[in-house]
């Protein structure tokens, strides 16, 4: 309906003004008095032609009237010169019988990628511990974003960053081999239970090395944590294409190759015997070392493996985009990142960096090496893997979290993954409740849609259509909380169509029965749609 809007007032425009014209653009206004859909066009256009803004939205008025659009109810002329659109509920029985008939695979999936190949690279969080909540709260965000992406025509690959190599690598197993022995873990090492329980498993990995040794010691508890995080996503939903190994990158000689690279491309120069990356030359704050001096180990710094990760991302395995979700400690890194990829002849824009902000519990911060942790498994052990994932998609990921367990416990309207899954559980209540008396939902153009018109039944119509939009700004915006906010508003206005508008039962007609079934079964499929893209089980019964 909208495209159909905005074509009749781009015709009506032409035929005023004529030449170049501003595209047109069209809103749901935020107050519903303001009508169905809102325009700013005659505002953009006035200017250019010489109008007055309040008289070019007068002309479009009386041009669009004298050849109105199907289920156009009025045209109204707001303001300075807004247009605004009133449409008849019939626009809404079309909407949803096509809802109905094309489906849950086929409704709410526009193509916005056209094949376009992303990798998102989300969680990665060093394994050197399980997951807490507060680097586990960000996996149902990158999940989310790949979920919606892929149902928006983009390729679309997963990626965790395994961080196997290094100097935690070597103080994990430090901490395991001492808490072995029964002494405390060293200065600087990792103090958590899981430690204590992994030393009790530990054995020699092979024969060629020692069972004191604490880079193998460190290897092997780091494979052992990799598969406890492993299977706490699998209960998330959570799978990644691919676990890329950092020690892989160091192994096979892709840093120094990368490092050359730069050096060709005239962006790295030598000072007090390191080896710097003019990244200030390319939006950084100062320049960056890639290569520590002789006197400070003469090691490659952690953005030089990070800068052969992304060259191996973009210029070999050819991803069109990646996005990497990181949590707020990675905010210092942010632009030396961008400005090495960059460096290496990747177009800006390719390369898209979400940060996150802190989550925080009654109980005080998360550290794995104070071992003063909540584990992400006793999270979803308490309150359940989709309320952990739609609790975490409720904001943006940019604003800090205080989560309060004891709202998500209770069973209520206050509690917004209760809320949500009830409504799926009404709705097929209500289904097995027309099985046992034989009802049955007949196709679209025999549902009598148009006696839909009880306010409750345009509100939910209203709603469910706005899916496909919300669903295009989500991926636009890389907000899957957008879809959250909708389905909790979707929830909302069926309960209250539920309240209100008796599907079956004494005083409503067969015909009546036929078209609420229909708009449940809508309901249905935005519910079901919009759950799977966030992850989120959608339950029979509750």
């Amino acid at each position: 309906m909208r495209d159909r809007l905005a074509e009749v007032i781009a015709e009506a425009l032409a035929a005023i003004a004529g030449g170049e014209l501003p595209p047109v653009h069209l809103e749901r206004p935020a107050r519903p008095e303001h009508g169905d859909w809102s325009s700013n066009v005659a505002l953009a256009a006035a200017k250019s032609l010489g109008m007055a803004p309040r008289g070019m939205a007068m002309a479009l008025k009386e041009r669009i009237e004298a050849n109105p659009p199907a289920h156009l109810g009025s045209v109204e002329v707001a303001g300075p010169g807004f247009l605004n659109f009133r449409l008849t509920p019939s626009w809404l029985h079309e909407a949803l019988a096509e809802i109905l008939t094309l489906g849950p695979d086929a409704w709410a999936n526009p193509d916005l990628g056209h094949g376009e190949r992303v990798q998102i690279e989300f969680v990665s969080a060093n394994p050197t511990g399980p997951l807490h909540v507060g680097n586990g709260w960000l996996c149902s965000y990158g999940d989310a974003l790949a979920r919606m992406m892929a149902r928006c025509g983009y390729q679309v690959s997963r990626e965790y960053y395994v961080n196997d190599t290094g100097g935690q690598v070597r103080k994990l197993g430090a901490s395991l081999l001492a808490r072995r022995r029964g002494e405390e873990a060293p200065e600087g090492g990792y103090q958590g239970a899981y430690v204590a329980e992994l030393a009790e498993r530990y054995d020699a990995p092979d024969t060629n090395a020692p069972t004191e040794d604490v880079l193998a010691a460190g290897t092997w508890a780091v494979r052992h944590i990799l598969d406890d995080i492993k299977a706490s996503l699998e209960v998330l939903g959570i799978t990644f294409d691919e676990w890329y190994s950092q020690a892989s990158i160091e192994d096979s000689g892709a840093v120094e190759q990368t490092v050359a690279i730069l050096a060709e491309r005239g962006v790295v120069y030598e000072a007090g015997g390191a080896l710097w990356l003019a990244s200030s030359t390319l939006g950084d704050s100062r320049d960056r070392v890639l290569r520590k001096s002789p006197e400070k180990g003469g090691d490659y710094t952690y953005l030089a493996g990070d800068l052969a990760y992304h060259r191996d991302k973009f210029l070999i395995r050819g991803f069109d985009r990646v996005i990497d979700v990181f949590g707020a400690d990675h905010h210092g890194q942010v632009a030396s990142l961008m400005a090495g990829v960059q460096a290496l002849g990747v177009e800006p824009g390719r390369l898209e960096v979400r940060l996150g902000q802190m989550v925080s519990l009654v109980s005080g911060k998360m550290s794995k090496r104070e071992g003063n942790f909540v584990t992400l498994d006793t999270l979803v052990a308490d309150i359940g893997p989709g309320a952990t994932r739609l609790l975490s998609l409720v904001s943006s990921i940019d604003q800090a979290v205080l989560l309060d367990l004891d709202l998500v416990r209770k069973e209520s309207a206050e509690n917004p993954v209760f809320y949500v899954q009830y409504a799926h559980a009404r709705i097929a209540s209500i289904g097995r409740v027309a099985a046992e008396r034989g009802v049955q939902r007949p196709a679209p153009a025999q549902a009598h849609l148009q006696l839909l018109t009880h306010e409750r039944e345009l509100t939910l119509m209203r709603t469910l259509t706005e899916l496909p939009d919300i669903l295009a700004t989500a991926v636009a915006e890389r907000a899957p909380h957008r879809v959250t906010t909708w389905v909790r508003e979707l929830a909302a206005r069926f309960h209250g169509f539920y309240h209100d508008c008796w599907v079956m039962g004494e005083g409503v007609s067969p015909e009546l029965t036929h078209a609420r079934l229909s708009l449940v079964e809508a309901s249905r499929i935005g519910l079901t749609i919009a759950l799977g893209l966030l992850g989120v089980d959608a339950p029979e019964s509750m």
